[in-house]
């Protein structure tokens, strides 16, 4: 049976591959013999039927325009094809489909006629730009004979393959199109190989990434899943699996960004609810900046430079202090050094004029060591160096001590190592230049005058400094005693202190608002001070500042000691007058409740990981926390969605810090109707239980994609989903929680899982309710779940 299917599913893709590109293809637009396109700042273009995808010039800044295809429907007009990306042509110029059936551009600025469909067979009768975003050219019976999905550039899109020995290139910046610095490929023994290369030729450098499969092509299928096939058509590796329900809803595309790392990009076609943009969804390799490491070549960000990995932005480039970027346009270019090197003269070595700037959890991997010396002191390793005019960094660890000169290559800073790196750089106020022996032939009165001028000088900028220092260290000081006054739960934690001014202008004046709530409102922001990053502020109501300025501090002094992956990080604040600002980092994909209510629904196994990570975050909160936190509001809107579609908990408003010694407190009722544990109405004391409650709803709510309360349910007894749920339980009818959930209805012994699991969490009396390591436990099948009683019993 498994060998009849397995070449009957052979036999199918064999079959598409030779059907006609209109059978497959639902309707498209002929582009006729003599057709052609003008390069201009209008749209000159070819679409296709339904508009999302183009063919034709796009242009690129200032330089000129490029023969591309792209998305047509969004305001990016992302490119997900190019013809050779080097060549940029001017405006006036040509594409134009001949009378003998070939793609030719012209180049007015040179007058040459360059072919872009040199492969093409003869017979060619009209071409066509597919809504599957494939630009072909066809004979009269729709065969194809030259088709762009052949020939990739740095893209991929759903219904592409990638045979044995096609190759993605990166590009060589984000607004160069032309062959980068790295390629994937899935080569003829069927491996699939990320190499960097020997740029700026396009041939292979270093494996920095490789799965050995001896597959036979990459599939990106329409469901949003990249996998690597045999030719039998079995599935061998998975790059990339479908987490979103109703993919439909978005675009895809799967590319090799400049930087090496290749990504899976989703953007919701028409969704108001959620920020319109490219999310990631997957990439590979996890680190980059620890996966590349090459023998010949600068590395991941070039010579010099120092290459860091953020979990949530990605890889980025730096330079180390006293070092510059060669190109501002290409940071992959790497580093130089922006003061005159240490003279290696006889006469002079320098070095008085040098210091080394210590950088810790740094390191330029593969960097030839051209000294080596054990059991010697730190300041033995640095003497050492500033002595040497060849050493330009020293390294220094447990007693040893290495040598490196410049060009670097491989850095990369990794706080999880030990690696203290010491950077030999001269000092602002030396000269670069060393004086010379007519020097001391100058007059005596002139160097007596200039001394004493020198002299004076010195004196004056000394006052000078200490009156700025003075009056530098009152006012911070001063600033510090005034947060410290206002904020005295949050002494010790480094947030930065907005000026209103900075969010004003971060936030176009408060335009892009993101949400609302009863106290606050929510704005899209950019930080120009950090380098274009984007954020989430959060205003409270100018009417509500005085009401809700308790709801402020608790939520600066909670968030503001923690640091989980599961909760939002907060950057800083602001608090001048009547302005009451938190600020937060973006999260691209906005709150749970647009995914489990809204028309994108989430899959199975999304949900449950999300699930999970909302527990990981509430035992951090509960038992890893310096301070215990009750977070005391726990809903679908207060749980928000990075790029990843991790969970992160966020809204900390109604928080409630326990003290060390403290289990449960009295407080006013703080929450959201219908995730409210019991207690909070029986003037009981309050405890974490409380939270273990309202996740307990969140988890059903996870599991069924519907609300705790429906109003309009169908039947009565489904309107409250505590009660509902518990019934299915009982009477083994389960399955009706996720009707039209086949992925969970496949995975029926996890889902009663995860309900029982839940029934236990909403539990009436709280000493019954599991803590959320428990929960944790439950949820990952470490231990066994005993039958729930009715949580609505007394």
């Amino acid at each position: 049976m498994v060998f009849t299917l397995s070449y009957s599913l052979c036999f199918l893709l064999l079959l598409l591959k030779l059907l006609p590109f209109s059978i497959i293809a639902q309707t498209y637009k002929n582009i006729y013999l003599g057709s052609s396109l003008i390069a201009q700042d209008s749209n000159s273009s070819w679409a296709s039927q339904s508009g999302e995808f183009a063919f034709g010039f796009q242009k690129i800044g200032n330089d000129g325009f490029l023969l591309a295809i792209w998305f047509n429907k969004i305001p990016e007009r992302t490119i997900v094809w190019s013809f050779d990306g080097s060549i940029l042509v001017q405006q006036g110029s040509t594409v134009e489909l001949t009378a003998d059936g070939q793609l030719l551009l012209h180049d007015i600025s040179t007058g040459k006629d360059i072919s872009v469909s040199s492969s093409a067979g003869t017979g060619v009768t009209h071409a066509a730009m597919l809504d599957s975003g494939n630009f072909v050219l066809a004979n009269q019976n729709s065969i194809s004979s030259w088709e762009s999905f052949d020939r990739p550039t740095d893209t991929i899109l759903p219904t592409q393959t990638l045979s044995r020995g096609s190759i993605l290139f990166a590009s060589h910046t984000r607004t160069n199109y032309s062959k980068g610095r790295f390629m994937l490929t899935l080569e003829s023994d069927g491996n699939l190989v990320f190499y960097t290369t020997k740029f700026p030729l396009d041939s292979r450098n270093f494996i920095y990434n490789k799965t050995e499969v001896s597959g036979f092509e990459v599939i990106f299928n329409q469901s949003g899943s990249i996998y690597v096939t045999a030719q039998n058509g079995s599935i061998l590796y998975e790059l990339s699996s479908n987490v979103v329900s109703n993919m439909q809803d978005y675009y895809q595309r799967a590319t090799l960004g400049y930087d090496g790392v290749l990504r899976h990009y989703i953007y919701p076609k028409s969704d108001s609810r959620v920020e319109r943009g490219w999310s990631t969804l997957f990439f590979t390799p996890p680190n980059i900046c620890t996966s590349v490491l090459e023998g010949t070549g600068g590395g991941a960000c070039g010579f010099n430079s120092l290459c860091r990995n953020d979990d949530l932005e990605g890889p980025s480039c730096h330079c180390p202090e006293g070092y510059n970027f060669t190109d501002p346009k290409d940071l992959l270019k790497g580093c130089k050094q922006d003061f005159v090197s240490q003279s290696c003269g006889e006469e002079s070595q320098e070095t008085d004029l040098f210091y080394l700037h210590d950088m810790r959890s740094t390191d330029w991997a593969g960097s030839a060591n051209y000294e080596f010396f054990d059991s010697v002191s730190e300041d033995w390793c640095r003497k050492s160096c500033l002595g040497d005019c060849f050493c330009d960094i020293a390294f220094f660890k447990e007693q040893m001590c290495w040598k490196k000169s410049i060009p670097l290559s491989n850095g990369r800073i990794d706080l999880s190592s030990d690696w203290k790196a010491m950077v030999k750089i001269r000092n602002r106020n030396s000269s670069s230049t060393t004086v010379g022996a007519d020097s001391g032939k100058k007059d005596n009165s002139a160097l007596i005058l200039h001394g004493i001028v020198f002299l004076i000088s010195c004196s004056l900028f000394v006052f000078l400094c200490l009156i700025a220092t003075c009056l530098l260290v009152y006012r911070i000081y001063h600033r510090i005693a005034k947060v410290s006054k206002l904020y005295p739960g949050i002494q010790g934690v480094t947030l930065r202190c907005f000026t209103y001014m900075e969010l004003k202008e971060a936030t176009d004046g408060f335009k892009k608002e993101l949400g609302r709530g009863a106290f606050a409102t929510v704005f899209k922001g950019v930080l120009v001070s950090e380098n274009g990053k984007y954020v989430a502020v959060k205003r409270l109501l100018d009417t509500m500042v005085r009401e809700s300025d308790m709801e402020f501090k608790a939520e600066v002094s909670t968030i503001g000691r923690t640091n989980h992956r599961n909760l939002v990080q907060l950057l800083g604040f602001c608090n001048e007058g009547q302005h009451r600002i938190l600020v937060y980092e973006l999260m691209s994909n906005g709150t749970l409740a647009s995914f489990l209510f809204g028309e994108s629904k989430l899959n199975w196994h999304r949900r449950k990981q999300i699930a999970l990570g909302i527990a990981r975050g509430l035992l951090y909160l509960h038992e890893d926390c310096s301070s215990q936190i009750i977070h005391c509001d726990i809903k679908p809107e207060n749980v928000l969605l990075d790029d990843t579609f991790t969970a992160r908990i966020a809204d900390f408003g109604l928080a409630k810090l326990l003290k060390t010694d403290q289990t449960r407190t009295i407080t006013a009722i703080r929450g959201t109707k219908g995730y409210l544990a019991p207690e909070w109405f029986k003037c009981l004391p309050i405890t974490v239980k409380v939270d273990v409650y309202s996740y307990g709803i969140l988890l059903l709510e996870i599991i069924c994609c519907r609300k705790n309360f429906e109003a309009k349910a169908n039947d009565e007894n489904e309107m409250l989903l505590a009660d509902w749920a518990y019934s299915c339980y009982n009477q083994r009818k389960l399955h009706l929680l996720v009707d039209n959930d086949d992925e969970a209805l496949d995975d029926m012994k996890k889902m009663e899982k995860s309900v029982m699991t839940a029934l236990w969490c909403i539990q009436q009396d709280p000493s019954l309710r599991p803590t959320m390591k428990d929960v944790m436990q439950m949820l990952e099948g470490t231990v066994d779940i005993s039958i729930p009683p009715n949580p609505s019993s007394l």
